[in-house]
């Protein structure tokens, strides 16, 4: 029997800053234009509003403008709303389950895990995160998220992503390097930075992954619209599975 071609998926993370551009405008429609600009199937947004008492927020107005489905893990309310982690998908998505990160009285952070039908047997467990800025928040978070990820019980390709918040190599660094596989950016491109989005010169999101699952390419699009409409450039991976 021969087997078809392995599945090749492209997955971007992308922290919107709540939809505010650096022109201080906020424009959900223009982080959908960047993420459409992108034609990402899985997308790992941070920073996100969602649902509020009047009207469905940001996450449901991007995932209609773009025509994919989408959950959210919100970590806390923003001025009514939802606010956290979200994934788009215009691949199925089977399960979401999601993960308190949150230490002592830093601002609550959640994780979340989207499996994703990737093709016919084959399921992608992605991990969307956004650590914490403080030292000693993120040992928590590091350690708590190395161990959740690392779970022998999830099996198949896994994938790391998001914001988190080192910008030099840390214990988060360490410990997920020590479990999973490290997107060296330095392999794929010239400039590895990805914020502030204008002038980027801390490199805050970062992708690791494990499995039977290969980075084919890595991109960091720096076009006029993505440099004003979030604080943040869009990290993107071409994926190939199986």
């Amino acid at each position: 029997m021969t087997q078809g071609p392995r599945p090749t998926l492209r997955v971007a993370t992308y922290n919107i800053h709540r939809s505010r551009g650096l022109d201080g405008r906020t424009r959900p429609a223009r982080i959908a234009a960047v993420l459409k600009s992108i034609d990402a199937d899985v997308v790992a947004l941070q920073e996100v509003v969602g649902p509020g008492p009047v009207n469905g927020g940001h996450a449901e107005e991007i995932g209609a403008l773009l025509g994919m489905g989408w959950v959210m893990a919100p970590a806390r309310q923003l001025r009514g709303h939802q606010f956290g982690n979200a994934v788009l998908s215009r691949l199925p998505i089977v399960q979401h389950l999601e993960h308190d990160l949150s230490w002592k009285t830093c601002e609550p952070r959640r994780m979340q895990r989207v499996d994703i039908a990737a093709a016919p047997g084959c399921t992608l467990h992605l991990y969307n995160v956004h650590l914490g800025t403080a030292l000693f928040e993120r040992r928590h978070q590091a350690q708590r998220l190395a161990g959740i990820v690392s779970d022998r019980h999830t099996t198949g390709p896994k994938l790391v992503l998001g914001d988190f918040n080192e910008w030099m190599r840390g214990l988060a660094t360490n410990l997920l390097s020590e479990k999973l596989n490290s997107v060296d950016l330095r392999s794929y491109l010239k400039r590895k930075r990805t914020y502030p989005g204008l002038f980027p010169i801390l490199h805050l999101d970062h992708i690791y992954y494990a499995g039977k699952l290969e980075i084919v390419g890595i991109a960091l699009p720096r076009t006029r619209l993505s440099l004003v409409a979030s604080d943040h450039l869009p990290l993107v991976a071409d994926v190939r599975l199986g």
